[in-house]
């Protein structure tokens, strides 16, 4: 395997470990190169289940649940079916992130308007899909390990952007959850004030009664013995 190619797989399977990610692949034109990149790391099978190569249109309706429709109206080589194929993968797997590429790896284009070298990759988590597109230079061996290692390259960047916004939202939550417990225990002191400045500001005393219901010491309390 191509060195870039083992080296960005590499960097990719460390963020996977890190956050405890596990990750799927589904691949047409690479016909299974982009998934051995995984394969050939130590101990992949702990991140890595399972994988598709769904060459023709007939496999990627079948086994990934790309929508006819889109392939009748966006062609094979489209960011459309690059992200279906990854949702489906992802769906089909139960993983963390889903990987998939599909292009044209030459040397012909089988009668298609896109260029010889076009690829579109798809990567896809539970909350988010993207695709992205790059054209190579190059012959068919060539396109289709430049196809797996800008593959691996975008789905570093795409997942680097994913992780820095969560790392933000989490951030806004919990100073979300630190204002709101701030104001509750302001509202506390504020009313316990309140109470306080309440019972001092009453215009009435407790006096205490005998048994009898009688006030005891008051000024107003009547001997029973007097005499008009």
């Amino acid at each position: 395997m191509d060195e870039d190619v083992q080296a960005a797989a590499a960097r990719l399977v460390r963020r996977l470990k890190e956050g405890g990610h596990t990750i799927t692949v589904a691949e047409s034109c690479t016909g299974g190169l982009l998934a051995s990149s995984f394969t050939d790391i130590a101990g992949a099978s702990k991140w890595f289940n399972q994988s598709w190569v769904t060459y023709s249109n007939e496999s990627k309706i079948q086994e990934l649940n790309v929508k006819a429709e889109t392939l009748e109206s966006k062609g094979a080589v489209s960011a459309m079916v690059a992200m279906e194929m990854a949702q489906g993968a992802r769906e089909r797997a139960n993983a963390s992130i889903a990987i998939s590429i599909t292009g044209i790896a030459g040397p012909g284009n089988d009668g298609t308007s896109k260029k010889v070298g076009m690829v579109y990759v798809g990567i896809a988590s539970s909350t988010w899909a993207n695709a992205d597109s790059t054209q190579i230079g190059g012959n068919r061996a060539e396109n289709k390990i430049g196809f797996v290692h800008f593959a691996l390259l975008t789905a570093i960047r795409r997942y680097d952007i994913a992780m820095a916004k969560q790392e933000e939202s989490d951030r806004a939550e919990d100073e979300a959850r630190k204002s709101e417990a701030l104001a509750q225990a302001q509202f506390e002191m504020d009313r316990a004030k309140r109470d306080a400045a309440t019972r001092e500001a009453a215009p009435w005393r407790d006096d205490d009664f005998d048994g009898d219901g009688k006030p005891t010491g008051s000024e107003d309390a009547l001997d029973s013995d007097v005499e008009w």
